[in-house]
């Protein structure tokens, strides 16, 4: 019989909110607290998804011993920090996307995880959707042949309001670590880490990254093109470009979403039918956890740490490129030379 989780939110804001409605359909799930540095905002938060317990402050939630699991929902910038108590304190942690600032927050996460023994995943809730999974799979198949390029966006026209965290670099703001990663997800799973990046970028009124454009080339001889932008719209898809045809993953493609296919000596392109589910997405990594907890892992083998790393490394060597800096947590940064390398 598999184990009944007591799973924790660090941080009560607009994420977390969507995470504990999706959580809510997993019975292996008891939703059990709440945590903000404001305790009535955490009383809130806890009311209306109906958690347990409501606490005032980060501390108190990962020293109840009955807390089993901690999502961390607040801002990039203090990922770090939280991922580090929350790990310190022997508790399984699924840390939100962008897992960190740069490599060397990252690579001290995953050396906390490993000297505590402790389970650690970054929550990048589209490695877990069908949809993703059923192209992955077929890009693997080789079905299609060699693939050539990966191309992909995300783009959205946000309010310009310089108190929003998407415009404030303090707290790791810009279009690269909001939206841009899923695009520079997308073609790691699909090609690997690239040999050459090149970028362009605009800057907005706070100077964060407000449009960026990444080139990426492989040693293999593919490409990829990858947009993400806070000024203007996008059909927000990804497409695959193969020798014998393209795969497509349709509008809002880092959610649930559908899959067209063609491929030489078809008259039309071909949709392909992937599992319907309720729900926004979140419960698939949420249950991937429960999984991996409940056959002893430390580590998942969807989204391992390795493949964080390998996502903040090249998310380093695009600021490198293009001159995104986040201040204070750039300091201590690795040689971006090295990164390059």
């Amino acid at each position: 019989m598999t184990k009944r989780y007591n799973w924790a939110i660090l941080g009560c804001g607009k994420i977390a909110s969507k995470f504990a409605a999706d959580l809510i359909l997993l019975p292996q799930a008891n939703l059990y607290a709440a945590a903000s540095r404001n305790i009535e905002r955490s009383q809130l938060f806890a009311s209306k998804f109906n958690f347990e317990k409501a606490y005032g402050s980060y501390e108190e939630l990962v020293n109840d011993p009955k807390v089993d699991i901690v999502y961390i929902a607040t801002p990039h910038s203090h990922h770090r920090q939280h991922a580090l108590l929350s790990l310190q304190h022997k508790k399984a942690t699924l840390c939100e996307k962008a897992f960190a600032i740069n490599t060397t927050e990252v690579k001290e996460m995953i050396a906390c995880a490993k000297a505590n023994n402790t389970f650690l995943m970054e929550a990048f809730w589209t490695r877990f959707q069908p949809s993703f999974i059923k192209a992955m799979e077929i890009i693997e198949s080789k079905r299609l042949g060699q693939l050539k390029i990966v191309r992909s966006d995300f783009a959205f026209n946000s309010p310009k309001d310089a108190a929003q965290r998407l415009y404030n670099p303090e707290l790791g703001g810009g279009a690269l670590l909001d939206i841009g990663i899923y695009p520079v997800f997308a073609s790691l799973l699909a090609l690997g880490k690239p040999s050459q990046i090149k970028t362009l970028v605009q800057c907005g009124f706070t100077n964060c990254d407000e449009s960026i454009l990444m080139s990426f080339s492989y040693s293999n001889g593919a490409m990829a093109s990858l947009s993400a932008s806070f000024a203007a719209y996008s059909s927000t898809q990804t497409e695959f470009w193969f020798e014998k045809g393209y795969l497509r993953l349709n509008k809002r493609w880092f959610t649930p979403t559908t899959l067209t296919i063609w491929e030489e000596g078809m008259n039309e392109e071909l949709n392909i039918p992937v599992e319907q589910t309720n729900g926004t997405g979140y419960q698939f990594e949420a249950q991937h956890v429960m999984q991996c907890l409940d056959e002893g892992k430390t580590e998942s083998n969807l989204m391992s740490l390795q493949k964080s790393l390998d996502l903040i490394e090249i998310l380093d060597r695009v600021r490198a490129d293009c001159g995104i800096v986040y201040p204070e947590h750039d300091l201590n940064s690795p040689d971006e030379n090295q990164l390059l390398a």
